[in-house]
């Protein structure tokens, strides 16, 4: 009788790919976890129970075939699963990389519940869709028909980029403005090279562009091109422009220089490793080194900047979060990484002011302390009273989350209907607005969230765009 290749995690104790030490990882930014080898790879996809309710394809937003391709994965069969996976999700590989599957599929696996350990689901598909590279099984994009209908997309994130990749594979003319001089939009500029190699990015945005996606980059709409010449030029039109505007705190001292932007810093860190002259960055201005660091805030942005901060030098590196640590928004994992690698969390803790004459010398800090839950049914924090301190900082990155723009006005598009959070209003799935052939993906509709929420979006909407420019395409014909 043939060996059961799945169902061994009682035998088979779950497993990670290597990490490297911290002590050495502080020192570069390149990725902090090794390869899968094959045989790793296998032994651990055989840990699946190959449930008949599948939770963790349940919880993934993209409803990725996970058993599927875990099962194909411990059987060998790794050209067939990769295949599987990249059919319902066009970026395998950065899903693997930066998804927080502690809270989706990881998170909601079966035997994770009985305690036996979570299938390692992110770094099977890391090293499944890594291996199509290696192996040469992506194939360009070739579509079976060119057609003369075009879209065109503005913003070239990952709402964005999904989008344009099915709607090429349609054999639709697509192009995709972006105000910024590389296209990926945070997974370029936000998400530092720790977390995900900045090659993987550009080798997809190679891999679009060959297969015909035209990219107009350094291109501002409202500025460089009206966004009326856009919807005059293309039949379907897809805003995927994410949201940049940084939240803020009103709080005295806060016009101090030393008080900067998560994104600004971020930024010009990757720039900085990509090779740019950044001039901020060479000032000190957006540089860690040497400094005193405080970060404010929980999310994943924030454990970007902290770990960031390690990497460039920084004297001391603290977080300060209003919540505790199981209330956290951010990843726990990340949070593991960061304490390893030197940063210290301060739990319950919110900025009150910010001290200094001219430049920031520390942060005024209230503790917190958890009360009764609130609309979303979180402990809200309330202040405990004269227990104030003040923290030394000589750098403070306020990492609050994101706010969309002001496109209506940006745009001259008065008639653009957006929320009372300023988002666009858009239907459920297509992505469809109030203008006709406009449709929007991604942070812009949903406010700041996941890429691969983005991926789904952009995936959806250009379903949807296809049925409309099919249906429109039938009746000419008629």
């Amino acid at each position: 009788m043939p060996d059961q290749p799945m169902l061994k995690f009682v035998q088979i104790e779950r497993d990670m790919p290597d990490k490297r030490d911290a002590t050495a990882r502080r020192a570069d930014y390149h990725e902090i976890y090794a390869e899968f080898a094959d045989a790793k790879a296998r032994e651990q996809a055989s840990r699946c129970s190959q449930c008949g309710v599948p939770y963790c394809q349940t919880h993934c937003p993209l409803h990725n075939n996970i058993p599927d391709w875990l099962r194909l994965t411990a059987q060998g069969r790794l050209q067939e699963a990769y295949e599987l996976s990249q059919a319902t999700n066009t970026f395998p590989e950065i899903c693997g990389r930066i998804c927080p599957q502690d809270r989706l599929c990881e998170g909601n696996c079966v035997i994770e519940q009985s305690g036996h350990g979570t299938v390692t689901i992110g770094a099977v598909e890391k090293y499944l869709t890594d291996t199509a590279w290696e192996r040469g099984w992506v194939q360009p994009i070739q579509p079976m028909q060119e057609r003369n209908e075009s879209v065109g997309i503005i913003g070239a994130g990952p709402g964005g980029l999904a989008a344009a990749d099915m709607l090429r594979r349609a054999g639709i003319q697509v192009t995709i403005y972006d105000r910024y001089d590389r296209a990926g939009g945070l997974m370029i500029y936000g998400i530092p090279g720790f977390k995900l190699d900045k090659q993987v990015v550009t080798r997809r945005n190679d891999h679009l562009q060959q297969g015909g996606v035209t990219f107009r980059l350094n291109c501002d709409v409202g500025t460089d091109i009206a966004f009326d010449d856009i919807r005059a030029d293309h039949d379907a039109v897809i805003i995927a422009t994410g949201v940049y505007k940084s939240r803020d705190l009103d709080l005295p001292g806060g016009g101090l220089s030393g008080i900067e932007r998560a994104i600004d810093f971020l930024t010009a860190s990757n720039r900085r490793n990509m090779g740019d002259e950044v001039e901020d960055f060479d000032t000190g201005r957006l540089n860690a080194a040497g400094k005193r660091v405080v970060v404010i805030g929980g999310g994943d942005t924030a454990m970007d900047c902290v770990r960031t901060s390690i990497r460039q030098g920084a004297e001391s590196v603290k977080c300060l979060y209003r919540r505790d640590r199981a209330n956290m928004p951010g990843s726990q994992r990340e949070v593991a990484n960061a304490e390893e690698e030197g940063v210290i969390f301060e739990w319950l803790r919110a900025p009150k002011g910010f001290t200094g004459d001219d430049r920031v010398t520390g942060v005024m800090v209230q503790k917190m302390r958890l009360g009764a839950p609130d609309a979303t049914g979180r402990q809200a924090p309330e202040l405990v009273e004269g227990a104030d301190y003040v923290e030394k900082a000589d750098l403070v990155i306020k990492a609050l989350g994101f706010e969309p723009e002001d496109l209506p006005t940006l745009w001259g598009q008065a008639e653009l209907p957006v929320t009372r959070w300023g988002t666009i209003k858009a239907e459920f799935t297509s992505g469809a607005t109030a203008l006709q052939g406009v449709y929007a993906v991604g942070d812009i509709v949903r406010g700041a969230s996941l890429v691969v929420w983005a991926i789904r979006d952009g995936r959806d909407c250009a379903a949807a765009v296809l049925d409309r420019l099919n249906g429109a395409s039938a009746v000419a014909a008629e």
